[in-house]
């Protein structure tokens, strides 16, 4: 295994924190950021003509390369602000009706089982949570056991590529194909995947699909997309009506005139998406994404073993990335994450999901198995202080 703790210098974090968090906002290295800052420099040396007048070519650019790295077409994606705005998006204007029901998992990001029982409360649509068992033991047991949430009044699925609290990979490639044969929407959250795992949306049969570049695309805060297939834009109004409504000059595509046209923001992070897709490839980010996954294999059993606990899928690279979640017995979940940062400078959440407790911890390029073994020592004494982690 490569070690590339090096490229540690490229990023902005604090040096005397250990960050074990990348899955949660991600970070972002200093030629990104300093692309990012040229951009928010343009505005401000002329705001009218950054935000009235070159704006939209400035997103067609961004878009473009978006959506080559995605393999969309540029018209069919969006920006937003986070995955949770782009499900908002959806979730708002799907047409449910009393008894329709959108089949999902337990294990989705907390934000957006909110807002799926938000707007189903209104229509009085079912949000149908579909327990998936852990630990996982194959792809096939994942599919059944999803569709076992399958009636006639299902309308649309709702699942994520990569969870959030679990970590997990789920089979969404697979569950896409079968939903289609059904007749059903598909709507994937990929927060967690562009520029963690591969993404080919031309292959993959999401009819809707959102992912952030925040993270593993290491863009800065606020970037991310909704990519929706040209048939369906139509159906979707934004959350918020503006200048794209009944637009002045309206453009090719109302998809477009309604998600970009919003009045005075500031959407700089949207355009260093290039400036991202360049950094990756000038590090050879295939390279470092092979050995930050190795890294994740080869100490999980070691953590599960230290905290007496079992591991929640096989140890490969069908369930397992960048990122894992390790069962853990804690008592005070957050007061447990407070005090790895407080008194270990660790930055690493403790994540409840249901009646379970999960350590997970993200590797990127600047990580190295120091970091891990640092968490680890931090987990011994804790243990030996008999208070916040049983075992």
């Amino acid at each position: 295994m490569l070690d590339h703790s090096h490229l540690k210098s490229l990023f902005l974090l604090n040096p005397d924190i250990t960050y074990l968090n990348f899955g949660s906002f991600g970070a972002c290295p200093k030629p990104i950021f300093a692309d990012y800052q040229a951009w928010q420099l343009l505005l401000e040396s002329e705001p009218v003509q950054y935000i009235a007048v070159n704006g939209v070519e400035y997103l067609k650019k961004s878009r473009e390369a978006l959506g080559a790295f995605i393999n969309c077409d540029a018209d069919d994606v969006v920006f937003t602000t986070n995955p949770t705005y782009a499900i908002n998006i959806i979730a708002k204007s799907l047409k449910l009706t009393e008894g329709d029901e959108i089949l999902s998992t337990n294990l989705e990001y907390g934000a957006l089982d909110r807002t799926w029982n938000y707007y189903c409360n209104k229509s009085k649509a079912k949000y149908i949570r579909q327990p998936i068992s852990l630990p996982v033991v194959s792809k096939e047991a994942i599919i059944e056991q999803f569709w076992k949430g399958y009636t006639p009044r299902t309308k649309a699925i709702f699942i994520s590529q990569i969870t959030s609290s679990t970590a997990l990979r789920l089979p969404v490639e697979e569950i896409c194909a079968m939903a289609k044969e059904k007749g059903l929407l598909t709507i994937v959250d990929g927060a967690h995947v562009p520029g963690h795992i591969p993404l080919d949306l031309s292959v993959l049969q999401a009819d809707i699909y959102t992912g952030a570049c925040h993270k593993w695309m290491m863009a800065p805060k606020g970037c991310s997309f909704l990519y929706i297939k040209r048939e369906l834009q139509g159906q979707f109004d934004p959350v918020i009506i503006s200048w794209g409504y009944e637009a002045a000059v309206p453009s090719h595509s109302r998809f477009l005139d309604y998600h970009q046209m919003q009045g005075t923001r500031d959407f700089s992070a949207f355009l260093t998406v290039p400036k991202t897709i360049e950094f990756m490839k000038g590090h050879n980010w295939p390279q470092v994404a092979a050995s930050c996954r190795e890294l994740v294999r080869n100490n999980y059993q070691r953590f599960c073993a230290l905290l007496g606990t079992n591991p929640i899928c096989p140890v490969s690279g069908d369930f397992l990335v960048q990122m894992c979640s390790i069962p853990i017995n804690t008592p005070q979940p957050e007061k447990l994450q407070r005090h790895l940062f407080t008194q270990y400078k660790i930055e690493v959440p403790v994540m409840r999901l249901e009646q379970q407790t999960f350590l997970r911890f993200s590797i990127n390029a600047f990580n190295s198995q120091s970091d891990l073994d640092k968490l680890y020592s931090a987990l011994q004494e804790i243990i030996a202080q008999k208070e916040l982690i049983t075992i």
